[in-house]
């Protein structure tokens, strides 16, 4: 996905930012970018969706000895059949969903920002009682018979992390992961996921855009952060470098290399 074109111009940047070019290109140099022309806006976000489903699933999974149980990784966004009201946190949406279907003067009232769906979702299955009592007798008929991890309870799935995925931020769509963030915030049933979000964008601006701030989003993941503070040292302004340390500083952006053991807490 990463190629640089004729002019010089990478695949990330935005074309019309000199800062954004800068940064980009040095960023693709460190990572021996190949020529190559830019994919069409959604092509590249779904093929970076898939690279982000493919190295959480490829990572987190085998972190057993640090966050045990049986997880699932999948690719989710609009277009998939599963929606976010399968997951035992917010399958109350689904009964939601079926109210506004039936009376169209009460979907007009609620609207249906309440449906959120994630690019990327981590999951786990709830457990049987031969699991939970494995090595001590936990649970038994008449004992935690509300508890959602207990698979005689509960048969969802329980969502782990809900993952936005964002080749890059432009101004227009920078503030549909925050919405994307607060519906499940609002809506939930149960423990909140992890709501992170992982992006290729070069601009510490509008990096800030998603990262500054806590409430909403954990936290913001970049596709290649080292060889970032690399090229902003060396092609970025002042406002660019002041804003990259903030992030850092304040612990609001980090490596996509950090998300499986963050997800693991």
């Amino acid at each position: 996905m990463l190629t640089v074109n004729a002019r010089g111009v990478a695949t990330n940047a935005d074309k019309d930012s000199r800062v954004s070019v800068a940064i980009a290109r040095g960023i693709a140099d460190l990572l021996l970018a190949e020529r190559g022309e830019r994919l069409a806006g959604q092509t590249s976000g779904s093929t970076f969706e898939e690279c982000v489903m493919d190295f959480v699933r490829g990572t987190f999974p085998l972190l057993q000895h640090l966050r045990p149980g049986t997880w699932e990784v999948m690719k989710l966004g609009n277009r998939n059949r599963t929606k976010t009201s399968e997951f035992a946190q917010y399958e109350h949406l689904e009964y939601l969903r079926e109210l506004t279907t039936e009376n169209r003067r009460l979907a007009a009232m609620i609207g249906n920002d309440y449906m959120v769906a994630p690019d990327v979702v981590v999951y786990r299955q709830p457990c049987s009682d031969a699991e939970i009592n494995a090595f001590l007798h936990a649970v038994e008929p008449g004992i935690a018979t509300r508890a959602s991890l207990r698979a005689d309870n509960n048969a969802r799935p329980l969502l782990h992390a809900s993952i936005s995925v964002k080749w890059t931020i432009r101004s227009d769509r920078a503030q549909n992961s925050r919405t994307e963030a607060l519906n499940l915030i609002r809506n939930r049933k149960g423990h909140l996921p992890h709501i992170v979000v992982v992006t290729a964008e070069p601009v510490p601006n509008r990096l800030a855009s998603l990262a500054l701030g806590t409430g909403d989003i954990d936290c913001v993941y970049h596709f290649a952060l080292y060889e970032l503070i690399d090229s902003v040292s060396r092609f970025g302004n002042d406002e660019a470098k002041d804003t990259l340390e903030t992030l850092l500083e304040g612990r609001r952006l980090k490596d996509i290399s950090d998300l499986p053991l963050d997800l693991c807490v």
